[in-house]
């Protein structure tokens, strides 16, 4: 009798994965797993600007940061070796849906216009917004300030804030920054007033500049959860992409590694 290598290895895939044989193996899940395992490595997409998440050094190259850990955890878990995929927030859902990477680990933020797209992991983090200026700019001095006339907002390409502060400001003028240009670059030469990021990308900011001032809402402003994001349609992918995300929340690996990057403060810890 012949031997079909291709079922015999989505069938270990799904005893080892799921304890189910492989007539009870989703077809999708399977199949996604099973390459995974032919190739030994897990493809993972990274915005690698992204500052105690899923950061590259520009000097060393060297990548850290949150995301970069629990991506190297979920790896092993799996049995595989990591890979990682650049990616902006621009790119991500075309990356994703072109199977560029099996999964994006870059602290995604839960939207409704992303969601329409990808399939999102059980939340782990949660940020509200935060407004980045300079300590001498006279415009910008307070949150209030901000959505005032003459006022120049930046906001990143494809992030949610672009959405988020198109619809909220009412008397500012709105910056979208496209790639490589820069909101800090944006912000240090004067062309616009603020910009808007979240809570580990003020971190970056507060490290690298003495000159920055950042404002936090005085009440909640558009506070969002981040997860992990997969291709829509897989739901046995996505069941095991949160198990792990339960397992690193039961065992303290998440933990540990948000201390470790200072983002402690945003685990979702519901």
């Amino acid at each position: 009798m012949r031997l079909n290598w291709g079922t015999w290895l989505v069938g270990l895939v799904c005893v080892a994965l799921f304890g189910a044989p492989v007539r009870d193996c989703p077809a999708q899940t399977a199949s996604r797993l099973a390459r995974i395992a032919a190739s030994g490595a897990l493809r993972v997409c990274i915005w690698p600007e992204y500052y105690g998440v899923s950061y590259r050094n520009p000097k060393s190259g060297r990548l850290s940061g949150l995301d970069v850990d629990m991506a190297a955890e979920f790896a092993r878990d799996l049995g595989v070796d990591v890979r990682f995929v650049d990616s902006t927030f621009a790119s991500l859902i075309d990356d994703i849906e072109k199977d560029h990477c099996d999964i994006a680990m870059m602290a995604v933020a839960i939207t409704p216009q992303r969601a329409q797209r990808l399939a999102f992991s059980r939340p782990y983090l949660r940020s509200d917004v935060y407004a980045v200026t300079t300590r001498f700019n006279a415009r910008v001095r307070s949150w209030s300030d901000i959505d005032r006339a003459g006022t120049r907002v930046a906001v990143a390409a494809g992030t949610y804030h672009e959405a988020l502060m198109r619809e909220r400001l009412k008397h500012a003028e709105l910056v979208v920054i496209q790639p490589p240009a820069t909101r800090e670059a944006e912000l240090e030469a004067g062309r616009v007033d603020v910009f808007m990021s979240d809570y580990p990308f003020t971190h970056k900011m507060r490290d690298d500049h003495d000159w920055v001032q950042v404002l936090a809402p005085a009440t909640p402003f558009f506070p969002v959860s981040a997860a992990y994001a997969v291709k829509p349609g897989d739901k046995a992918w996505l069941k095991r992409v949160d198990e792990f995300v339960a397992a690193v929340r039961a065992d303290g690996r998440l933990a540990a590694a948000a201390r470790r990057y200072r983002l402690d403060p945003i685990l979702d810890r519901d």
